[in-house]
């Protein structure tokens, strides 16, 4: 027996204790997907368009070396980073990632620009989720894109989300697992508006006409994602959460909660409850605002562990889909998948291993010290162990053995594939 398995053990009779069987909470931990966000590896680059500017509020600082402009060099990167990350997860694509040698605009994308990746899924046993890419674009030039004042615009982008919607539908046959496609739109004004209400109408009119196609649900899922501000629209976004919670209810629709999209105040953990009670599936965004949609990597912080609690103490985790949202071109860009995702995975462990029905009974009791108490005592339990068993179980590296593996693919990979790209610029 080795050390990771000592200290499991010892974990394991800790954690019994309280009632709970950590063997049983690993074989829960495997079966939950995390969707990887495909945008962390180019800096929300993408390959259909090489020339466009980022746009939408959209930015991302850094210029660390190595980041992949190729479809090859980004499915390379992602196997790295899911080859330090336990489990079988998703990839989320964004519509201008399409791997094709064909000249194509959004409103003309197939699922035929998309048979690579769904090859390399389906090589990988992963699965693909899908967002049309409403920014960086002409056509969005204006600030507005599906809620535009102007018809030939509102046609383009009502065309490109209805492709969207066929190309998550196919990934979803393909794979065999339900594609979420998500839809998020830009608009908004910089300054204060004098009509608010002129955008929503055309916005709720446009996505009618998107969602009247039929769709096969048992592989594809719509989700609406809202944004309180962002930059350029710092007064006035049209799709805010009112809007896009009421459409979600109305119309039979899924929520996306992107933790940067709120007010610097406001929380996601304490919004996945209502919102499930009157809809029938949730798109997480899970990201790290510092101050405002900043999108910084997930860390284990306490609103990541409020997230991964609010999931698992009422099974609410079986309706949700959970996606990361984050970019960083300061750092290692494999590093920043590894860190979010096992970050993200952790803290589901962190919540599988509370004593869920103790803490309910003190609640009713009303013995709130008792509560309190369990809490706070809790937080020094041995889970750690747990977590180093359970990726060693899953044959990932344990601790900050990954970095080691990461930077050695930094010397092999990157460093050598960026003095390439210099070369190429001369």
């Amino acid at each position: 027996m080795n050390r990771t398995e000592q200290a499991y053990h010892l974990a394991k009779s800790a954690y019994a204790e309280l009632g709970i069987d950590t063997d049983a909470v690993m074989e829960r931990l495997k079966k939950i997907k995390i969707s990887l966000h495909c945008w962390q590896g180019d800096d929300v680059s993408g390959f259909l368009f090489k020339d466009n500017e980022l746009s939408g509020g959209i930015q991302v600082t850094g210029n660390y070396p190595g980041k992949a402009s190729t479809p090859e060099q980004l499915r390379q990167d992602i196997e790295k980073a899911l080859s330090m990350i336990p489990g079988k997860h998703k990839i989320n694509l964004h519509a201008i990632y399409a791997d094709t040698d064909e000249k194509v605009d959004l409103n003309e994308l197939e699922p035929k620009h998309f048979e690579r990746w769904v090859d390399w899924a389906k090589q990988n046993g992963l699965g693909l989720d899908f967002n049309p890419t409403c920014f960086s674009h002409p056509m969005a030039d204006s600030g507005f894109t599906i809620s535009s004042p102007d018809p030939e615009i509102r046609a383009f982008w009502i065309e490109h989300c209805k492709r969207s919607r066929k190309i998550g539908e196919y990934f979803g046959k393909e794979l065999e697992q339900k594609c979420v496609t998500n839809f998020w739109f830009p608009d908004g004004y910089k300054d204060i508006p004098v009509d608010r209400q002129s955008p929503r109408i055309r916005m709720k009119t446009a996505l009618d006409e998107v969602f009247s196609q039929e769709i096969n649900e048992q592989y594809h899922l719509d989700a609406i994602e809202s944004k309180v501000f962002g930059i350029g629209t710092e007064s006035y976004v049209v799709g805010s959460n009112e809007f896009c919670l009421g459409y979600a209810v109305k119309n039979n629709k899924s929520v996306c909660l992107d933790a940067g999209h709120f007010h610097p105040t406001e929380v996601i953990s304490d919004k996945i409850s209502p919102v499930l009670m009157f809809t029938n599936e949730l798109l997480l965004h899970v990201s790290r605002p510092v101050r405002w949609d900043s999108d910084h990597v997930v860390i284990l912080d306490d609103e990541l562990s409020q997230i991964a609690h609010s999931l698992i103490r009422t099974n609410l985790i079986e309706k949700t889909h959970i996606g990361l949202d984050f970019f960083d071109g300061s750092i290692n860009r494999v590093a920043a998948w590894v860190i979010g995702t096992r970050n993200m995975i952790k803290a589901l462990l962190v919540a599988m291993l509370e004593p869920t029905e103790m803490l309910n009974q003190f609640e009713l009791e009303k013995d709130y010290t008792s509560r309190l108490a369990m809490l706070e005592e809790l937080k020094s339990y041995p889970f750690s162990a747990v977590w180093d068993y359970y990726c060693e179980t899953m044959g990932v590296a344990q601790k900050q053995e990954w970095l080691l593996e990461v930077k050695k693919y930094e010397q092999e990979v990157l460093l050598k594939r960026e003095k390439c790209n210099v070369k190429g610029r001369f």
